[in-house]
């Protein structure tokens, strides 16, 4: 790894800290229906919500009742994005007179943003209008942050709670998310943005003139719209000149704010964060790094004050970020690997690859926030994945596969790793021959069923499909490289969906019937098979005592059970996952080197 790569991370993960620090109790006064300084105009609007919603934080709800309520709230919001983008041609703030998206595409982007996956099949710019990016796409980048966030409160209220029937109200938690964190956060960051260059207007497309003029052929088509052909039978190009270049406007610096912090990823553009007008700087792309993990990190410290011991959410960061730290490790290192068949052409190796990097933010921004954007559950690009080096882009990869687990979605990495840590204190249960506890609250048979549910979906989701895309020749159309690495791309689509990401290799064409249906059922499943089981086990650890601290309570917040829940998160990683990453980013690895 170089100094310069060293230093990169030291400086991330330095203001991270410094930042999620004061930005968890600010966390732990919303999670536990506190008043928050500085936000009485929040709290007036909050009032004035609830009473129009026919509702007030006294009415507490069951697991059952707080369930059904973010499904009803999830579901009506896919309607709503599904039916604007499929009316948009006729609505106001479409200046270049955008078309409907079509059915596939727009069940599939409606699953996509209602899920916090933000996976997309299309090309931003020339597929939504400025409407549907502004109401639908980042109005649910709004909502389905909040909604993560709600979940890790009532999870944390589960374990909090001593004897409690009720693990909160979600339309509560929903509205204090939005309010109080993600609403002001991102008003300031979409500021900081519009600074650094990141537009912000509702111009039409501006057509500007060429400095260099472009000469390219292209097929020529007669009267009928159909490809000519010679007296040979071959196709019959034409020459043509570009004078001129359509450079894409809109409201993106709203859009780019939100889409990080609430850990979205879905980009105004199709080059997403790699476009000089979502990332225009290094300042912006490394700001941006910092806003993808700002909000799990927080959640950390606020967990630890909810559940009155600071300890515990600094166990838990601390396990997430030995995580990350392995991991972006091995994505550095590799990318600052030249490929062996220039090396062999007597291009220095020490240039490491550039390939499908911008050289505004060089390998190690490049890598740094390959990582942090899969680590995150984000699904934002700066760089093309499907560029990279098979182990470098086998990180990414492994990122999504171990769950949302290192600092993971807003709300989801939190929670994803309490049930990971459930799993820990169980089997540490097992080898000392004691009923195993967490938090004071014991750990018994219907919270280890749920726990083995949440564990195993994602993981059933992604092979599955990835098996049945792979078999099917509608799902090895969209493969733009064959052997290994197309394998890899069908892999990372899954895995990406069903980890609720968004992110992808981009060398496979997904804007299909067949995979727009695939991978919108990976998302809806993974995001809310996900969710049910785990407001189940609120339900029942609230219900339950919290017992004090004895002699045989093993300790959850030191050296020992740090190691354990990394130890518990990798090996559930590697059951599941070695066999598919052995056919694909393995093997392409080992005859990249065999070259």
């Amino acid at each position: 790894m170089t100094t310069q790569s060293l230093l990169l991370l030291a400086a991330f993960l330095a203001v991270l800290l410094a930042l999620a620090w004061p930005l968890g109790i600010l966390l732990a006064r919303v999670g536990d229906g506190g008043t928050v300084p500085g936000f009485g105009w929040a709290a007036r609007f909050e009032r004035l919500l609830y009473r129009a919603a026919g509702t007030s934080p006294a009415d507490q709800q069951s697991w059952q009742a707080y369930a059904i309520a973010l499904l009803v709230f999830n579901g009506l919001g896919a309607l709503l994005v599904y039916g604007l983008q499929r009316v948009q041609a006729w609505l106001p703030l479409n200046p270049q007179a955008l078309p409907n998206v079509s059915p596939d595409s727009a069940f599939n982007t409606a699953v996509s943003f209602v899920s916090n996956t933000n996976w997309q099949g299309y090309s931003g710019e020339q597929t939504m209008s400025y409407l549907s990016q502004m109401v639908a796409l980042t109005g649910q980048n709004f909502f389905s942050a909040a909604t993560g966030m709600a979940v890790a409160f009532a999870l944390i209220r589960g374990f909090s709670a001593r004897s409690a029937k009720s693990i909160g109200n979600f339309w509560v938690d929903i509205t204090r998310s939005t309010l109080y964190v993600l609403l002001p956060l991102s008003l300031l960051f979409a500021v900081v943005l519009m600074g650094q260059g990141v537009i912000q207007n509702f111009t039409a497309y501006q057509d500007v003139t060429l400095l260099d003029q472009v000469t390219y052929s292209q097929p020529k088509n007669g009267a009928d719209g159909q490809p000519l052909k010679d007296a040979k039978g071959e196709s019959v190009t034409e020459t043509l000149v570009a004078k001129t270049q359509s450079i894409a406007m809109g409201p993106v610096a709203s859009q780019e704010a939100i889409k990080m912090l609430g850990t979205n990823g879905g980009g105004f553009f199709n080059a997403n964060s790699a476009h000089p007008y979502e990332n225009p700087t290094a300042l912006s792309n490394f700001l941006q790094m910092v806003a993808i993990f700002l909000i799990p990190a927080g959640l950390c410290f606020a967990f630890g004050r909810m559940v009155g011991d600071r300890r515990q959410g600094w166990a838990l960061l601390a396990a997430m970020t030995l995580i990350f730290v392995a991991l972006t490790a091995v994505v550095l290192v590799a990318e600052q690997q030249a490929h062996p068949a220039l090396a062999a052409l007597g291009v220095d190796p020490a240039g490491g690859n550039m390939e499908g990097k911008e050289t505004r933010f060089g390998i190690s921004a490049s890598a740094l926030f390959a990582a942090v954007t899969t680590a995150a559950s984000c699904g934002a690009v700066n760089a093309m994945h499907d560029s990279f080096t098979p182990l470098g882009g086998m990180v990414p990869l492994v990122l999504m596969q171990l769950g949302e687990v290192v600092f993971g979605g807003v709300g989801t990495g939190l929670y994803t790793m309490l049930v990971f840590a459930i799993m820990a204190v169980f089997i540490a249960g097992l080898m000392i021959g004691r009923t195993p506890e967490y938090l004071g609250k014991k750990i018994q048979a219907h919270e280890m069923k749920m726990t083995a549910i949440t564990i195993l979906i994602t993981p059933t989701l992604v092979l599955a499909g990835t098996a049945i895309a792979v078999l099917l020749d509608v799902g090895k159309a969209g493969m733009a490289n064959p052997a290994a690495h197309g394998f890899s791309e069908i892999l990372y689509a899954f895995s990406s969906a069903a980890n609720n990401n968004g992110s992808a290799f981009a060398g496979l064409s997904a804007n299909t019937p067949f995979y727009n249906v695939m991978l919108a059922v990976a998302m809806w499943f993974g995001r809310f098979a996900m969710i049910v089981p785990i407001l189940a086990i609120a339900g029942s650890l609230a219900r339950k005592q919290r017992l004090e601290a004895n002699a045989g309570t093993m300790p959850t917040h030191g050296p020992m059970f740090i190691g354990l829940l990394i130890g518990v998160v990798v090996l559930v990683g590697v059951l599941n996952y070695v066999p598919a990453l052995a056919l694909g980013p393995v093997i392409e690895h080992l005859q990249w080197v065999a070259k």
